[in-house]
């Protein structure tokens, strides 16, 4: 076997030499062989496929799906929870000639119809009988999709024009021969080909649907694999958890195609309830993670920690001091010495002893939480993108020294200019082509070969990007001045007894905010109160309602007079993507919160 560095390096090159997805897959197939490649958890156990059997299934599927009638350029959109076959299926579209359209298992029936008119899609792929509910119906008012294929059985309904074929029979064929057809075809398929449509969150509308190309992911899995490379070496073990939806462009390149450049075994958790355990068994040394996670996971280390006594309080207390110090200071050293050997490898063993980094991308992270992590000794990497570069634009590097309020240099291959406006702009093969049939956005977003990215920021001394808000989100007060709503809100949910914030203020005098209490702090309130817990009438109490202006008041100490938050109201629920207030990604969903509960929040202006 080739040696760590040479071994990167061919992986490198082979990445930026790749023609296409599949092309570099196969190419990693062939290398990696019967080695492990995607695991998942089956009757208790975790069960590995290999690259060989990947591959084959692979071709297999991808000659299946032509002899379907499929034509290159052809839409297939995929419905699935991350799983094994969420990959083959991908790529056995890609490798037909076809192009992915991912959509997201939270999608509603209407959500689905959108993605179904507008891409025209002719087949459809679904993972279970769960998720084909709000599916079938909006495949048969829609009238586009031709073919159905679902990877669990689903029950047989009257289906029209629509063709079922069972995942086993998609999969079942001559590799060989499959293989030797899918070489011939993806030689045609160039790095300026569709590789999917990706149809944006939405945090602000109707989803948009963004044409990433072959290349667009190929160049940022190149710029990806070469930090990793460089500042953390690549061993032959390397392993991520794939934990957000595939379906997102975050995920979809960091946590599929970047462990495919760099020949990574990828193991895919069971949901949230279980990621903690998860990742205690799988041993990742990557996780690509979304702020919000981090948040819940500094919260219940830190609660963990506290209920220890006196020295692990003091210990983590000591961690965080050292940590903000801006330079290592001699005096520190014993302090630090005691906390590598009695507090941080506890908290690395929770997260599976082999972690290198976590990179967390998808919306902005607190530089509190990302300190944090620092503190108990794992490297946390803040990235920054959008679906419309690949997405990944730049990435926090040890190279280029970690400072937790950038989202670090421009990943290689990218160009940032900064617009007179403040707005950040990028220009690369990695940005996208256009949105699918939608010209008045695309010229838009695409200007002179710039992508506008809509966020405002700057370039500090070192080149690495700090970004301050969305133009778009942007507050606005009745004097003219700009609020950054997201800095307010990380730092409110920072608190104790604050979970979840949104703030406005737009053309008004102060800022106001909406709150979900912490439900584990209003039990212990409750507790300690003397009341029965029922957040409702929690909400009603004074007492309790004061106990939450102490939180809000200890934020507003660290916040200019403009962005200081005067009032406030409750939420009637968490803010989930249940209830459409979230995104896949966890960010908020500020147009479908303000549909509900504007009103309340308006009121607080009249008090």
């Amino acid at each position: 076997m080739p040696g760590k560095e040479e071994r990167g390096a061919l992986r490198l090159s082979d990445i930026d030499s790749a023609n296409n997805l599949v092309e570099l897959f196969l190419k990693r197939a062939d290398a990696r062989g019967d080695r492990p490649f995607l695991g998942e958890k089956r009757a208790g156990g975790w069960q590995t496929h290999s690259w060989r059997e990947v591959a084959d299934q692979v071709c297999v599927m991808a000659e299946n799906l032509r002899a379907l009638g499929l034509d290159a350029g052809d839409r297939v959109m995929l419905v699935s929870e991350n799983r094994p076959e969420w990959c083959i299926a991908d790529l056995a579209i890609m490798a037909a000639g076809c192009v992915t359209v991912p959509a997201y298992t939270t999608n509603t029936e209407r959500d689905h119809q959108h993605i179904l008119d507008n891409s025209g899609a002719r087949a459809v792929i679904v993972s279970n009988e769960k998720l084909s509910a709000p599916l079938i119906p909006a495949i048969m008012r829609s009238g586009m999709a031709e073919h159905l294929i679902p990877i669990d059985g689903i029950r047989s309904y009257q289906g029209g024009q629509v063709a079922l074929h069972p995942w086993s029979t998609m999969i079942e064929g001559d590799a060989a021969a499959a293989r030797a057809a899918v070489e011939a075809r993806i030689a045609q398929i160039g790095r300026g080909d569709t590789a999917c449509i990706i149809y944006t969150s939405g945090t602000g509308g109707s989803p948009r649907g963004v044409l990433q190309h072959h290349g667009a992911i190929l160049c940022n899995v190149a710029g990806a694999a070469e930090v990793l490379e460089q500042d953390f070496g690549l061993d032959d073990d390397e392993r991520f958890l794939s934990f957000l939806p595939l379906s997102h462009a975050y995920e979809h390149t960091g946590g599929q195609y970047l462990p495919i450049g760099v020949g990574a075994e990828i193991f895919y958790s069971e949901g949230l309830e279980k990621l903690a355990s998860n990742i205690e068994e799988t041993r990742p040394t990557l996780m690509v993670v979304v702020p919000r996670l981090f948040e819940v996971l500094r919260t219940r280390i830190m609660k963990q920690v506290e209920k220890q006594g006196k020295v692990p309080n003091y210990l983590m207390t000591r961690a965080l001091q050292i940590a903000a110090h801006p330079r290592k200071r001699l005096r520190d050293r014993p302090a630090d010495l005691l906390i590598e050997k009695l507090l941080r490898p506890k908290v690395r063993q929770k997260f599976g002893g082999r972690i290198k980094a976590m990179v967390s991308g998808g919306a902005p992270l607190n530089p509190e939480v990302g300190n944090f992590f620092e503190a108990m000794g794992l490297t946390m990497l803040q990235g920054y993108g959008q679906t419309e570069a690949g997405p990944v634009i730049s990435c926090n590097r040890p190279r280029a020294g970690i400072k937790m309020d950038t989202v670090g240099p421009p990943l290689k291959g990218v160009e940032v200019r900064i617009a007179e406006d403040g707005e950040i702009l990028v220009r690369g093969e990695l940005v996208m082509h256009g949105y699918w049939q939608n010209k008045p956005e695309t010229d838009k977003a695409l200007k002179d070969g710039w992508l506008h990215t809509g966020d405002i920021g700057h370039l500090d001394d070192k080149g690495r990007i700090v970004i301050t808000d969305r133009k778009k989100d942007m507050i606005v007060n009745d004097k003219g001045d700009n609020v950054a709503p997201q800095k307010v809100e990380g730092m409110l949910t920072l608190q104790p007894e604050i979970a979840q914030a949104m703030v406005s203020g737009d053309r008004r005098p102060y800022l106001v905010a909406l709150l979900v209490p912490d439900a584990e702090w209003a039990v212990e309130w409750a507790k300690a109160n003397g009341e029965k817990f029922d957040m409702k009438a929690l909400q009603d109490l004074p007492a309790f309602r004061t106990a939450v202006r102490a939180a809000v008041d200890r934020t507003n100490q660290d916040l200019s007079v403009i962005e200081k938050v005067r009032q406030f109201a409750f939420a009637d629920e968490p803010f989930s993507t249940d209830n459409e207030e979230m995104t896949p990604s966890l960010k908020i969903r500020r147009h479908k919160i303000r549909e509900r509960y504007g009103a309340r929040m308006d009121a607080l202006y009249k008090g």
